[in-house]
């Protein structure tokens, strides 16, 4: 029976209902019974196994085809009727095509199935922020996911009222075949299409493809942002709260930094950091002139291998109970989960991630191949569930930003942090955005991969526009935040980690919100931006060793903070050739006027010229560093 009248929903519902050809059609309502019932199902079916209810209570385990266990980039397309407006970054279809090629493998795939229509909230329901979103599924394990990972039920309908304005999204898995696997975004239609994919990061719609790619484009239009980007808080000892946004691409660091736990000495002081959201940020303008941010998710969809009590204890905490994991292993000695990195200890009965015995003495970590669970296995648990979960996180207003950070693997050229002279400059950082790929990874070190404020895969239309989105916004915003670049992967000459990352990154943190004080701490002016004095980062009680040999003091963190302007000429001159080669068009005047200002800074200072019976002079040394106001 539909849960609403709503003529726009019934007309969606009805014609995917046509081109599926489902034997029946659930509403999902949100209730803990009809939840309860489903997955009691997907055990019944085998689609899930239900796990030790004493140590891992209403937690349960998923494995997907061995063909579908990651998105898919190259098979995600943003359909626009202008091919341009897609951009050169993402992959385009024509929409007419889009829609027959969909309509076609789709047809009649649900026979002998139930499709389930969820409707769900991007956003706490009724908030200024909420988007109502309607995704059609054959799934339980999607209804299931989308159920923690999104707000879900009747009162979502109920707050869409009579109204169009929501996101379509139809999912079914067909035969999970990968040759006829598409991921169609539909911007100009509020659309989203998913076929032949069962993999949570390609059918949980709510997820990247509404959040991000349809978002983002809804945002550039409707004058707010939709970013990849954790959201977290800082309390202080004296209760003063404050929030920033952080964008950093795969392998940076993202998820330790959203669910952070600060050193002793910090924590003894009466510090807290507070996690409002670990990946996508809906950024809009406040009353008081600030930016103010929400998580528009309500779960945590995390890597599992390397998720452990030291690296993530508060992750890792969250999927005690209430969780789904996906294509992690199954220890059969106590019907738990494991996953490497986990624990030291290897299980001794374990069945591995493709339904397989696992015999952990062929386990070889140099082989993937020889895991017991899929490097891009995941848990999907309720945020609820952190124990630094913010207080703020089902706020309907959200929270004010101080700082915006970006952040990059770089093993040398960038500085542990420096902060952007002003909003344009801020915007010219992340669109600069890169990490260099490891030779475990590649084969080759220190090539650069750009990912534009890690927005890469998910921006829903041309990368220049989104560009220029932000410095609109900057226009915007009476008081903007600070915008900051990070990097805590700074390597010495024989490739040793300089800083010591995880929680000791609150030092960098507590010098950054500093900066973003009415009496700011003083920093140091150079040709990239403000970079701290070594003595206002605090390093009291590190105990760090860089090597054998060196530990950690105030030289190495002098060293790490060092900006080589020969470097970052280099560096301007990758950016162009990015901007030219990748980016191609569109980009705002602001970003090449920023890059003109880098080159500039980067050039050696000319000597005077000589006079005649002179000796020809030196080479001048670039030129020095200068103190800057402390209220830049």
């Amino acid at each position: 029976m539909a849960l609403t009248k709503n003529k726009y929903v019934l007309d969606f519902v009805a014609e995917s209902a046509e081109i599926g050809q489902p034997d029946k059609i659930v509403w999902i309502d949100g209730s803990a019974a009809q939840i309860k019932a489903l997955k009691e199902e997907a055990v019944k079916s085998g689609e899930l196994i239900k796990l030790n209810q004493n140590l891992l209570p209403d937690c349960y385990l998923h494995r997907t085809k061995v063909n579908d266990v990651a998105r898919v980039e190259d098979r995600t397309f943003i359909c626009t009727k202008n091919r341009e407006d897609a951009g050169p970054i993402n992959y385009w279809m024509d929409p007419k095509q889009a829609y027959e090629l969909a309509n076609e493998i789709a047809r009649g795939s649900m026979k002998g199935r139930t499709m389930y229509v969820i409707p769900y909230s991007m956003g706490v329901v009724g908030s200024d922020f909420a988007k109502i979103g309607i995704e059609v599924t054959d799934s339980i394990y999607v209804v299931l996911n989308m159920n923690i990972m999104t707000r879900v039920g009747k009162a979502c309908l109920d707050f869409l009222g009579k109204s169009e304005d929501f996101i379509k999204g139809f999912h079914a898995k067909c035969n999970v075949d990968a040759e006829k696997r598409y991921i169609m975004h539909f911007p100009e239609d509020n659309t989203i299409i998913s076929v032949n994919s069962a993999y949570g990061g390609n059918v949980l719609l709510g997820k990247k493809c509404f959040a991000l790619r349809i978002a983002s484009y809804l945002g550039k239009n409707e004058g707010w942002m939709a970013e990849h980007m954790l959201i977290l808080g800082v309390t202080y000892p004296d209760g003063e709260k404050k929030y920033v946004a952080a964008a950093f691409p795969s392998a940076c660091g993202k998820t330790n930094l959203a669910m952070l736990i600060p050193p002793k000495h910090y924590l003894d002081m009466g510090y807290k950091i507070e996690c409002v959201g670990d990946d996508i940020a809906w950024i809009r303008v406040g009353e008081d002139g600030r930016l103010w941010a929400v998580n528009p998710e309500n779960g945590f969809f995390g890597v599992a291998p390397g998720t452990n009590a030291h690296s993530n204890y508060n992750a890792l905490e969250s999927t005690k109970r209430g969780t789904i994991f996906t294509n992690v292993a199954l220890n059969t000695d106590d019907m738990t989960v494991w996953w490497e990195g986990l624990s030291k200890e290897m299980p001794e009965h374990c069945i591995d991630w493709t339904g397989k015995p696992w015999d952990r003495n062929k386990f070889d970590k140099k082989d993937k191949s020889t895991c017991s669970a899929h490097p891009n296995s995941r848990f999907t648990a309720p945020a609820t569930n952190c124990p630094c979960v913010s207080p703020e996180f089902n706020s309907k207003k959200g929270v004010p930003l101080s700082a915006i950070i970006f952040g990059g693997r770089r093993a040398s050229t960038t500085p542990l942090v420096y902060q952007s002279r002003d909003w344009n400059h801020g915007v010219f950082i992340g669109s600069a955005m890169s990490s260099e790929t490891t030779a475990a990874a590649t084969g080759a070190t220190g090539v650069l991969r750009h990912d534009p404020m890690a927005m890469k895969p998910f921006a829903g239309y041309h990368m220049g526009d989104y560009f220029a989105h932000w410095v609109e916004m900057g226009k915007k915003v009476e008081h903007p935040p600070k915008i900051f670049n990070v990097n805590w992967f700074r390597q010495d000459k024989d490739g040793n980690f300089m800083w010591p990352g995880f929680g000791d990154n609150m030092r960098v943190l507590e010098w950054i919100l500093k900066r973003c004080d009415d009496n700011p701490v003083d920093a140091v002016e150079t040709a990239i931006g403000y970079v701290p004095k070594a003595e206002d980062i605090d390093i009291s009680e590190l105990d760090y060793n860089i090597s054998d040999n060196k530990k950690f003091d105030i030289e190495a963190l002098k060293e790490i903070l060092t900006v080589d302007t020969e470097k970052w000429a280099k560096e301007a001159e990758e950016i162009e050739g990015y901007y030219n080669d990748t980016i191609q068009s569109r980009i705002p005047k602001e970003l090449w006027d920023c890059l003109e200002t880098l080159k500039n800074n980067c050039k050696p200072a000319k000597a005077e010229k000589p006079a005649a019976e002179e000796q020809p002079a030196k080479a001048a040394k670039p030129a020095t560093a200068k103190k800057t106001s402390k209220k830049a």
